[in-house]
């Protein structure tokens, strides 16, 4: 006890060097003591020293932006998810308005750091997050990939979810086209065409939010989250080809791998890669006995694949292969729910896990909104098209489709209004015709960025009203009390 006391008034002091500090209390310690109190001075001296250059380099002041900042947007997203209920909207409209209200747009321009978002670079900063989310929220979509199900869906949602997309494609096309031909100096053809390319993508995360905070359960539920998983895997094709032929257009170089080699091969080797993931998940958990182990497998595995999904590499020189971190997910929970016993334990667990980090996704979202878009009267008018269109196209081919593939009425009726959300999986593609067809590709990214700022707003609420219309939201009055607080 006198030592520690003589080592802290020595270093109160601050008056002896190292060497003297050592040295006189040395002289009290034996031997074997000395090595062991000199390793502890120096490992305390070395963390000050280390926060003393955190704060000389400003990674101090930084780290706790980042931190107020995440606190602001979880805090806001939770408030405003208690308003929203007042008007009987869906959470994720809640978590959006308040990525708005907290963003560049709004809180953001009072230029203070941690006090919501001063700029879109903030938000992007934490792209991680949003990263690691998806990965959850796709890995979620694949537990619904049970056999048991997919024997009495399988069929109709894979034939469903293909024509819902070529349709919208198609009349997006179609109208943009005409679009084209009126103002060809304000919409360029090979714009129309990338973007009825991008029509086809529906957010799943939004969906599935909506399913979860209602608990919705039906035939019309049962379909849904498997279209909305197949319909990344048919987006990403059809996008492929259309973007490969208004790349020609721009550029004058057509290239038949790129158009059909690639996006066959990403989609395959997503595939193959969740499958992989999928099954050495299902080994390892085997190790583990307790659930919080358990628990803590799953979400390194989940982000494990979101990480090496980010993989790109190249055959041959030509061919260019990368990973849609959203297939892989997805086949990773797939390939975990039907050959674990507990994994529907297991997913219940991990769902309340990510809660907190939902929310931070779509307020993050919300944040990274672009409401400039709104300043271009010829972005508006184009995105108000392509809206129409797209709606329109998704609800024409989901109704024919469920109609010619037997399914109940209530599938046929509001089957196409719950495809309509669409975020992440549309921005990413409009990013890269951004990144390639110059002066085109910017236009096409703000029409995009519109479309999805009108999307994701209106999208969760229009999901919401097709499945209590469709008897599958079940009433709050009659709720149980556990199922009203999970959903508040």
């Amino acid at each position: 006890m006198g030592q520690k006391q003589e080592f802290h008034t020595c270093r109160r002091r601050e008056k002896l060097s190292e060497n003297q500090l050592l040295c006189s209390t040395k002289e009290r310690m034996r031997p074997h003591e000395i090595s062991v109190f000199s390793r502890l001075y120096k490992a305390v001296k070395t963390c000050y020293d280390d926060s003393v250059e955190l704060r000389k380099t400003g990674k101090e002041d930084e780290c706790m932006e980042t931190l107020l900042s995440i606190a602001v947007a979880l805090t806001a997203g939770l408030l405003f998810s208690r308003v929203v209920k007042r008007f009987k909207l869906p959470a994720v409209t809640g978590y959006l308005i308040a990525g708005i209200l907290i963003g560049p747009y709004c809180l953001g321009r009072l230029g203070i750091p941690g006090l919501g978002f001063v700029s879109h670079e903030a938000v992007t900063s934490l792209d991680i997050i949003s990263q690691v989310a998806l990965g959850f929220i796709a890995f979620a979509i694949g537990n619904e990939f049970r056999l048991s199900q997919l024997k009495k869906t399988g069929r109709q949602a894979t034939v469903i979810a293909i024509v819902q997309a070529l349709a919208a494609t198609i009349l997006v096309d179609l109208v943009l086209a005409g679009v084209h031909f009126l103002a060809p100096d304000k919409l360029p053809l090979e714009a129309a065409i990338t973007l009825g390319a991008i029509a086809t993508a529906t957010a799943p995360a939004a969906t599935l939010m909506v399913v979860r905070q209602y608990k919705a359960r039906g035939p019309l539920t049962d379909i849904l989250l498997p279209i909305v998983a197949l319909d990344d895997a048919v987006g990403l094709v059809v996008f492929a080809v259309s973007f490969g032929i208004a790349k020609a257009m721009v550029h004058g170089e057509f290239s038949l791998i790129s158009i059909l080699a690639e996006p066959i091969l990403e989609v395959v080797a997503s595939i193959a890669l969740g499958t992989l993931m999928g099954l050495l998940f299902t080994w390892f958990e085997k190790w583990f006995h307790s659930n919080s182990k358990r628990l803590c497998l799953s979400v390194t595995f989940v982000i494990l694949t979101v990480a090496i999904s980010m993989m790109e590499f190249e055959i041959g020189g030509v061919v260019h292969v990368g990973f849609s971190s959203l297939l892989v997910c997805m086949m990773l929970g797939s390939i975990f729910c039907n050959i674990c016993d507990f994994s529907a334990e297991l997913m219940e667990k991990t769902d309340k896990w990510t809660a907190p980090l939902f929310v931070l996704f779509f307020v993050l979202s919300g944040a990274e909104l672009e409401l400039s878009v709104f300043a271009d009267i010829a972005i508006v008018l184009i995105g108000v098209a392509y809206i129409f269109a797209r709606s329109a196209g998704k609800y024409i081919g989901a109704y024919f489709s469920a109609r010619g593939m037997k399914c109940g009425p209530n599938i046929v009726k509001y089957l196409g209004i719950t495809l309509l959300p669409q975020a992440g999986v549309a921005l990413g593609m409009s990013l890269t015709a951004a990144q390639t067809l110059g002066a085109e590709g910017s236009l096409i990214r703000n029409v995009s960025l519109f479309a999805v700022l009108v999307y994701e707003l209106v999208g969760p609420l229009l999901t919401k009203i097709a499945l209590t219309r469709a008897g599958e939201i079940v009433p709050r009055a009659v709720a149980q009390i556990s199922d009203e607080d999970d959903e508040e």
